[in-house]
């Protein structure tokens, strides 16, 4: 099951600014219309990755605990915020940090049970578990340049096409294939 998005990033990973340079604007006329396009580029580059590009916090929902490793979908992680879990008499309980440990070397990261020890038993219910994890390369200014090349390339291209955004039709813009190489040192690989 994926997380869920719990708070967004506080900004983007490239400014308007660096977007109006890019594209060589001078106006601020479609000022709004970039600021939508930025945020289209990111959220694409984090969907295509797998990773979270500017530091939020997302959250992974499941039935019960794994008979081994929890998989993080998105990366890099952080920190763990919280596990709480629901024990078999329906109490909503938190598990001590000391009872678990991120692995955050393998990729996608992964929460284990800490040495000697096992998850604790659930209630046998629906979102049984939950893990609230913060993720992301940092500030802004932390992520790698390929992506935010990448992101200028792509909010470009969206740009130039801007009229089939607007009015809804379907969108199938020309894949970039150096462009969209940019982004395959990142990309996460199934799990």
């Amino acid at each position: 099951m994926p997380s869920v998005l719990v708070t967004a990033s506080a900004a983007e990973p490239v400014t308007l600014a660096e977007v109006k340079l890019h594209l060589r604007i001078d106006d601020n006329a479609d000022d709004v219309l970039l600021g939508a396009l930025i945020t289209a580029a990111r959220q694409h580059a984090e969907h295509d990755t797998r990773r979270a590009l500017v530091t939020q916090t997302r959250k992974l929902v499941l039935d019960e605990f794994p008979s081994g490793a929890i998989t993080l979908d998105h990366a890099p992680v952080g920190a763990i915020t919280s596990v709480l879990y629901i024990d078999p008499e329906g109490v909503e309980r938190t598990l001590d940090a000391a009872g678990y440990k991120l692995d955050k070397i393998t990729e996608p990261c992964r929460l284990v049970p800490a040495y000697g020890t096992s998850w604790p038993a659930t209630r046998a219910e629906i979102n049984a578990v939950s893990v609230t994890y913060t993720c992301g390369f940092g500030a802004p200014e932390a992520v790698p340049e390929s992506i935010k090349r990448w992101m200028l390339l792509r909010i470009g291209a969206l740009y130039e096409n801007r009229e089939e955004v607007l009015t809804g039709r379907a969108i199938t813009l020309a894949p970039l294939p150096l462009a969209d190489a940019l982004l395959s040192p990142y990309r996460l690989l199934d799990f």
